[in-house]
């Protein structure tokens, strides 16, 4: 069986000395894998993929050692306090691997489902144990590229499992407590410190993981273990939840900043998204520049060639026939399937000497949030515009946004300055403020200074990363934005529906 090691506070198996093992694993994709101080780096697709790899090596070397190993594995949520089979299964580790004070095993701590690890092991353990570091062939893999290089370490790149899995897991004080309870399985966990942090949780409402690693952990488990999500997935429901919640009338969202080049029209088009996939639709982006915008053409949608101005033109005519209805403005707007929401595009013209007033965006506003239950506007470059004040005027909630970079932050400051001398200090102090970086290198002094400056004139900052897939000026692809880009604007959009 494992046990502490008074002495030297390192788990032992019959008495022999195991190797510390020690893993990381990053939201990036990254990792390392260290067996007594000696690292390798681990580079995978995502969280899951480093996972993986680093179970079934610390698997293949427990299958090579003879004995369970412990293993002290860190994701971004705390530590996780391991101890791997040569099966690949995964039991709760002696606490005395985390520096905590020696308490009972569970009951499967001594062999993982289908093996058996008894004290008959103990002769192989020992002669495996003590030359761990030579006996392995296994060749080690090179660190990525932008990382310093690293002592190789001969740890086994294969092994018997697919990922983390469980008869029961703990954390260490570092991390909140997940793990099997009674009620979970029928395999209740063994072990008197185990049982009595059970029973001193406080669950009022049960939620289990639905990505990353730990559903690795729950499905090998056959659903024994049920981690609960990790922070990025607490954060991403919390935001999912601020979007869904219900609105008591339609809300209009306006986005401004007088300079182009700011992202504007990129805010928009995802935040109109990021409330169309989460609220099913009735979600509509609106281009009201007062002459020729590039929602439309950002938007990628082609469907219909007919913009803000057509539909005003044809407003008499439809009241005519009688009240309007939804599918008389199916002619007029361009529909994002997969993100569930419409375009309204500027007059696309550009010969065309027709602008949009303040009249017409109240004729426009009337009619639209009869059928949309949230609008989020784009504007123009010119504040003086009445149109663009007109809709600062219907604005429930105000986003102002800018790249880190001193042209556009000035002319957000600047159209802030405005918006106060006008009496609009209320708008400004409810407003919320997206920063985009305009590119892989930001100057974090900028950014800083930023933050403070908009930190204190409205209600939030939110900071949004570079994608090189919004940055060229063509049409939008979702689906090409990295998960990290689609997190961050489902983040924003949190925060601005907050505000309605």
């Amino acid at each position: 069986m494992t046990e502490a090691n008074p002495s030297s506070g390192t788990a032992t198996t019959a008495g022999v000395n195991l190797p510390r093992i020690v893993a990381e694993v990053h939201e990036d994709g990254t990792g390392f894998l260290a067996v007594e101080g000696m690292r390798q780096e681990i580079v995978g697709d995502d969280m899951d993929q480093v996972g993986q790899q680093i179970t079934s090596r610390i698997a293949a070397l427990a299958a090579k050692v003879g004995t369970p190993l412990p293993a002290e594995v860190r994701d971004p949520d705390g530590l996780w306090v391991l101890l791997v089979h040569p099966d690949g299964h995964v039991g709760e580790a002696p606490a005395a691997v985390a520096g905590q004070p020696p308490r009972p095993t569970p009951a499967d701590a001594g062999a993982g489902r289908g093996t058996s690890a008894t004290s008959s092991a103990a002769p192989a353990a020992s002669s495996a144990a003590t030359s761990w570091a030579t006996g392995l062939a296994a060749a080690p893999r090179p660190a990525p590229a932008h990382s310093a290089p690293t002592p190789a370490v001969p740890i086994p790149t294969a092994g018997p499992t697919s990922g983390f899995s469980a008869g029961s897991t703990t954390r260490s004080a570092s991390g909140p407590a997940t793990g099997a309870s009674p009620e979970d399985s029928s395999e209740a966990p063994a072990g008197a410190a185990l049982g009595e942090l059970l029973a001193t949780r406080h669950r009022p409402r049960r939620q289990i993981a639905t990505r990353g690693w730990r559903v690795g952990l729950r499905r090998a488990t056959f659903g024994a273990v049920k981690p609960g999500p990790g922070r990025k997935e607490r954060a991403d429901r919390a935001a999912v939840e601020s979007v869904r919640r219900p609105l008591d009338g339609p809300r209009t969202i306006v986005v401004i900043n007088p300079k182009g080049g700011a992202h504007k029209t990129t805010a928009t088009l995802l935040l109109a998204a990021g409330f169309g996939q989460q609220r099913g639709g009735y979600t509509l982006a609106w281009d009201n520049n007062e002459t020729h915008g590039t929602l439309g053409w950002r938007s990628g949608t082609t469907a219909s060639g007919r913009s803000a101005l057509d539909l005003l033109h044809a407003l008499p005519d439809l009241s005519t026939r009688g009240q309007i209805r939804v599918g008389d403005l199916d002619a007029y707007v361009r529909t994002r399937t997969e993100e569930q929401f419409d375009v309204l595009a500027s007059d696309e013209d550009v010969a065309s000497g027709a602008f949009v007033d303040a009249a017409s965006f109240a004729a426009l506003h009337q009619v639209l949030t009869r059928f949309y239950r949230v609008l989020v506007v784009d504007t123009g470059n010119n504040i003086r515009s009445s149109n663009w004040r007109a809709a600062v005027d219907a604005a429930d909630q105000l986003v102002i946004v800018s790249t880190v970079r001193e042209d556009t932050a000035q002319a957000a400051a600047w159209a802030v300055d405005a918006l106060r001398a006008a009496g609009k200090s209320e708008t400004v102090r409810r407003a919320v403020t997206i920063l985009s970086e305009p590119s892989a290198s930001v100057d974090k002094d900028l950014r800083k200074r930023l933050r403070q400056h908009f930190g204190v004139l409205t209600r939030s900052v939110v900071e949004v990363p570079f994608d090189p897939a919004l940055v060229a000026g063509g049409p939008i692809e979702y689906g090409r934005l990295k998960p990290a880009t689609r997190d961050a604007w489902l983040h924003a959009t949190g925060v601005v529906a907050e505000g309605l």
